[in-house]
């Protein structure tokens, strides 16, 4: 199959956004320093949002949007339900067993590894996810969706936590945070006392990926009717960003929560992205820039992996006491710093080279036609 033919059977916008969406976690995820972060690349300290608490719930998003065609191509070749759910129990646990390993730091650190994460949470949402939508009809899964927020809501405003009372939305007095002190000790978790990829917070992490959801399965139905696509992206993302932010007189938006605030939120704005990136590709065909992020967009899971992994080599691996990423930040990108009088930008500058490093890396994978999939 010729590679503008395969380029036909895929929704292009979508590689492209998703694309987007791991260029910013790769910059994100790697400042030169973490002692001196470009300011709009820093999570909200706790309530809040920024550029980069976006990223996270766009990729649940997009796999949400993925999951019709998915199950479409799949269903096609032969599978039924039962093939379909355990493709999705190998996927998720591909996925958990891969960020465990990175948690890890190429297995030294086992007796403090991190057991949440986020190729955890993108495991755990869709198998959850993919069992929703293949058990359930339309109204089913309509149902299953606002169950989850509403017992969310019960939890995080109803149940006490000891010292604290109920609907505590601080670091310390959340029932979030609670229960996984309860399951594991500080070690185990990401601050110490709380953990943003926690146990209980899945349940709205999933309603984020079932938006995604019902969206591309919109958009597979209307296949061709690029319009009313667009007009839908747009019309529903506008419609979750008010409800959202509406939702903020009880929930404030919350990253490290996931709060109900916050799904409604970034979704709508990952709905408006997408929504936008229909309207530049598959209606007016501004498609001079896509490559970079088409390239990334269509071995995702591929370049977080390679990414994570490179990066914790670099880390790990040191010359006279210093790890191979000091010297090379220290060596080229901290002088660059020091005479503009900004550290920040020096760190930025890092993590731009390094974005372009596997921007590079994956456009050998692309025009070598690798495209590894779980």
């Amino acid at each position: 199959m010729s590679e503008e033919s395969q380029k036909s059977k895929r929704l292009l916008s979508l590689d492209v956004f998703r694309g987007i969406t791991i260029a910013g976690m790769l910059i994100v995820n790697n400042p030169g320093t973490w002692s001196a972060v470009y300011p709009p690349l820093e999570h909200a300290k706790w309530h809040g949002l920024t550029p980069t608490d976006l990223i996270f719930p766009f990729f649940l998003f997009i796999m949400g949007i993925a999951m019709p065609f998915s199950f479409e191509k799949r269903i096609a070749a032969g599978a039924d339900t039962t093939k379909l759910l355990m493709h999705a129990v190998k996927r998720s646990i591909i996925l958990i067993l891969i960020g465990l390993f990175l948690n890890s730091n190429l297995l030294t650190d086992l007796p403090n590894l991190r057991w949440y994460g986020v190729l955890q949470r993108i495991g755990i949402v869709y198998f959850f996810v993919s069992l929703i939508v293949l058990k359930f009809k339309t109204k089913g899964r309509y149902i299953f969706g606002f169950s989850l927020i509403a017992i969310y809501w019960i939890l995080l405003k109803f149940i006490p936590v000891p010292g604290y009372g109920a609907g505590d939305l601080t670091q310390e007095g959340n029932i979030i945070g609670y229960v996984d002190r309860l399951i594991f000790s500080k070690e185990h978790l990401w601050l110490g006392n709380f953990d943003p990829e926690g146990l209980i917070s899945n349940l709205t992490a999933i309603v984020t990926s079932l938006i995604g959801y019902f969206l591309g399965d919109f958009i597979r139905k209307n296949k061709g009717k690029h319009l009313n696509i667009t007009n839908n992206l747009f019309v529903n993302g506008t419609v979750m960003m008010i409800i959202g932010y509406i939702l903020t007189i009880w929930f404030p938006i919350n990253k490290n929560l996931w709060t109900i605030s916050y799904v409604f939120v970034t979704a709508g704005m990952g709905a408006s992205l997408l929504g936008l990136c229909y309207w530049l590709i598959e209606i007016k065909q501004i498609t001079f820039w896509i490559k970079p992020f088409l390239v990334l967009g269509l071995n995702a899971i591929t370049v977080y992996f390679l990414a994570e992994l490179f990066n914790e080599i670099l880390d790990i691996l040191s010359i006279n006491g210093l790890s191979l990423k000091e010297i090379i930040y220290k060596n080229i990108f901290a002088p660059i710093g020091t005479a503009l009088n900004s550290m920040e930008f020096a760190s930025l500058l890092y993590a731009l080279f390094f974005l372009i490093f596997w921007i590079i890396i994956m456009n050998i994978f692309y025009k070598k036609k690798i495209f590894i999939k779980i």
